[in-house]
């Protein structure tokens, strides 16, 4: 015999009714629970059939290729009817675009995370953004390739929050933090806007539906399509990182793809022990410049100038979009413990992961308790040879540096 559970409707054998039931409280699996009552109810709730309309529509529009529509025309025709077809596609998904869901933590992240800070013992600075929500990614959505895109929401739900001109720019002027297929549409529309086209080439122009890695040259083109000054930073230990200019020095190097330089490995097995020394005391220098150049980042604006004194110190600065091998996060902060008897200060990087569940993290910080294990990265875990980082800058980008935006060109730092 079947019944209906009474707390997510799903149908199971009346004799282990009971169990699911009870199974639903437990905290475990109430994600999980909770993420397939969604699915469900979704299935069987009646349709909008204007909304449907709408979102056949931008499929339509978006299937067809607005480079090759206008192939038979001259130059200024298949111009003008390219720029059409956008102007189509962006109307479209500004009536199309969902909102993606959020779990609303009561007082927000940032100011829990704040008073788990400043109520530490020991000596200690701390540089943290303003408001920032956390996303995480969903078993039932986006579990194992999301992570990028998860922290572009992050980096959005700061910028729709701290800064005015943002706000009116990003998705239309919306006011909301898109799904993670709205963004994949954004990200289309600034290909075909000629943002980062050698890029774009790695995902033949498509992303929409796509369960593909993304990475900070993604980020920051979709960002850059909206007029804002995304800039990508490039820190490299390999010897083979990059072009040299003429005078012997690397030049800024391009990044070419979402993940490329991510995998392959730079430490042979056969490496010596000797070998590995050297590479460990490199690996310090490269984890040293990393974190001072973070410390740096966030210290040079933040709006506490007026209270050296006090122990946590909110930046002007926007989250970083932090990648490197295998994972993408987003760096909230950065806390400098002061060294005592002579000993160096200590940094320590604050971090959201996508990979955790925002229950988690906020039971952790609203008891103080298990939080560090969450949020805390030391130096000491920074390995990889490769990392890159996406931030924005203030202010909304002229015309004619609209045009230079669309070259995704990343600043090298060597270590």
């Amino acid at each position: 015999m079947i019944s209906s559970c009474p707390i997510c409707n799903v149908q199971v054998l009346t004799a282990e009714l009971q169990w699911h039931a009870n199974a639903h409280f437990d905290d475990d699996q109430l994600q999980t629970d909770m993420e397939l009552a969604h699915q469900i109810a979704l299935t069987q709730s009646t349709p909008n059939p204007l909304l449907l309309d709408t979102h056949q529509e931008c499929n339509n529009l978006f299937a067809g290729d607005p480079h090759a529509q206008g192939a038979s025309s001259s130059i200024a025709g298949s111009s003008s009817l390219q720029g059409s077809v956008l102007d189509e596609q962006v109307s479209c998904l500004l009536q199309a675009q969902l909102r993606s869901n959020v779990q609303e933590i009561q007082g927000g992240v940032m100011n829990l995370l704040r008073a788990c800070l400043e109520s530490e013992a020991g000596s200690s600075t701390s540089m943290i953004s303003g408001h920032v929500d956390h996303y995480q990614s969903l078993s039932s959505e986006d579990k194992g390739w999301g992570c990028g895109w998860r922290n572009i929401q992050m980096l959005s739900s700061h910028l729709l929050k701290q800064r005015p001109e943002a706000r009116e720019a990003l998705f239309g002027g919306s006011g909301f933090v898109p799904d993670i297929p709205s963004l994949q549409r954004w990200l289309e529309i600034a290909w075909d806007k000629k943002f980062d086209t050698l890029g774009s080439s790695h995902f033949h122009n498509k992303v929409y539906g796509a369960k593909k890695w993304i990475g900070t040259t993604e980020c920051a083109a979709l960002l850059r399509s909206f007029g804002l000054r995304a800039r990508v930073v490039d820190f490299d230990s390999t010897e083979s990182s990059g072009p040299h200019s003429k005078n012997g020095k690397h030049a800024p190097k391009r990044v070419q793809g979402p993940m490329d330089k991510f995998l392959i490995k730079n430490v042979s097995p056969t490496s010596t022990s000797s070998e590995l020394c050297r590479e460990d005391a490199e690996n310090m220098r490269g984890q040293q410049v990393l974190v001072d150049w973070i410390w740096n980042y966030f210290a040079s604006r933040h709006s506490d100038n007026s209270d050296s004194s006090r122990r946590v110190l909110v930046s002007d600065k926007t989250p970083l979009y932090f990648q490197h091998q295998g994972h993408s996060r987003t760096i909230v902060g950065i806390q400098k413990q002061n060294g005592q008897r002579g000993n160096q200060d200590r940094f320590t990087l604050l971090i959201l992961d996508p990979g955790h569940r925002t229950s988690d993290l906020e039971r952790a910080l609203r008891s103080k308790t298990g939080w560090q294990r969450l949020v805390k990265r030391g130096v000491h875990t920074l390995r990889k040879p490769q990392y890159q980082l996406c931030y924005v800058d203030p202010g909304i980008a002229s015309s004619e540096e609209m045009e230079q935006l669309k070259t995704i060109d990343s600043i090298l730092v060597r270590f």
